[in-house]
């Protein structure tokens, strides 16, 4: 009885940690993909400081970019909320 107790154990740890993990991955992929749309937008050229012009671009990038996937993810998830009490 004992081992069955510290498997759920190990296994609530093991879930948690590969909870923790996945987080990390998104968290790594939305930095990537805001880095990609607000460098293309923003870096003309690259050089070895940012201009007050770049500066504020980039500001204002990831601002939006932000914004538009907290409205989109909100969005989605009344949507599904919506569905659910449907069925």
């Amino acid at each position: 009885m004992a081992e069955d107790s510290s498997d759920v154990m190990a296994d609530k740890e093991l879930q948690k940690f590969l909870t923790v993990e996945k987080v990390k991955t998104q968290f790594h992929e939305q930095v990537h993909r805001i880095t990609d749309v607000c460098w293309d937008k923003c870096i003309d050229k690259p050089s070895s400081k940012l201009d007050g012009r770049t500066h504020t671009c980039l500001i204002n990038c990831v601002e939006r970019f932000i914004d538009s996937t907290l409205i989109l993810t909100n969005r989605f998830a009344h949507l599904l909320q919506r569905s659910a009490g449907a069925i």
